[in-house]
């Protein structure tokens, strides 16, 4: 920066240069067909001073261009990367009447990318199990980086974010594995009684999964199917004077509306699994002494 020494007292004429100090790319790589965003700063250049933006490729072959205006020493656009971009692309600024230009480092294209066939490696999830979760790729160097985001399923459209974990693509493929927990209480998924109110049936928690690559998001349309939630209940009954019921039969009714027919073991104890989570209720006929178990 400039720096002037003179007295104070006088009245002198200072003469400041205008400079492009930034011109860069919004990111470090893209994809033909993508939206990219660019941006220049400038010192000492007038609010409305035109500028011009040339995109070129390695070999200097002209990719794209367009015109602006500089406000408050900043200007940015965006171009789409389109289909004769190869390899690498970079972009000059030029202020013409002043005279100035600057280039931008280049940035690494890609053909255009497509993730497909994204899958889950089950239909079903049960607490503790590792989910496997895939997908093939087209045009996406080994290596590359890519975000899965996994979201609880809303018929109305409200996907709850469940998490979010990196992965690198690998032989064309995506592959990941993702440790299934419900934290939520189950008490709360609303029962086939509580849906029929509105018109709607039960429905147990079913996740699907996206992929981001730069922005760009695959499997919006749950391509990767619904993974349903399959949870369990464990009964053990005792009296006041802590005696078990043994070999008691049981009635359990299941917040899908089903109900479940069994009987208690010696110890007064039964596992039920892969049943629908949510509010279940549970009746001992020959007790006659009901109960509601979450």
């Amino acid at each position: 920066m400039s720096e002037y020494k003179k007295q104070t007292d006088e009245i002198h004429e200072v003469k400041l240069d205008s400079k492009i100090t930034n011109a860069n790319w919004g990111q470090k790589i893209v994809t033909v067909g993508e939206k990219v965003n660019l941006f220049v700063q400038t010192h000492f250049v007038g609010s409305g001073s035109e500028i011009e933006i040339k995109v070129r490729d390695k070999k200097g072959t002209k990719v794209e261009k367009l015109k602006g205006l500089v406000f408050d020493d900043q200007f940015s656009g965006s171009i789409v990367i389109p289909e004769n971009a190869k390899e690498e692309i970079c972009f000059t600024a030029k202020l013409p009447k002043h005279g100035l230009e600057m280039k931008s480092k280049f940035i690494m294209v890609f053909p255009k990318i497509n993730i497909n066939n994204l899958k889950w490696g089950q239909k079903e999830a049960r607490r503790g199990d590792t989910v496997k979760l895939s997908a093939d790729v087209e045009n996406l160097i080994d290596g590359a980086e890519v975000l899965i985001i996994v979201y609880e399923y809303d018929a109305d459209g409200a996907h709850d974010f469940i998490t979010k974990f990196s992965c690198r693509v690998k032989n064309k493929k995506i592959q990941a594995e993702w440790a299934f927990e419900y934290h939520e209480d189950t008490d709360e998924i609303p029962t086939q009684e509580e849906k029929q109110r509105y018109g709607k049936d039960y429905s147990p928690p079913e996740y699907f999964f996206v992929i981001d690559f730069n922005g760009r998001i695959f499997g919006e349309n749950r391509e990767s199917g619904l993974l349903k939630f399959k949870d369990w209940l464990e009964i053990k009954v005792f009296d006041c004077g802590d005696t078990t019921f043994k070999n008691a039969k049981y009635v359990l009714h299941l917040p899908d509306g089903k109900t479940l027919e069994g009987s208690l073991n010696d110890e007064g104890y039964a596992k039920i699994e892969d049943i629908q989570p949510g509010r279940c209720k549970l009746d001992f006929p020959e007790i006659n002494d009901p109960g509601i178990i979450d």
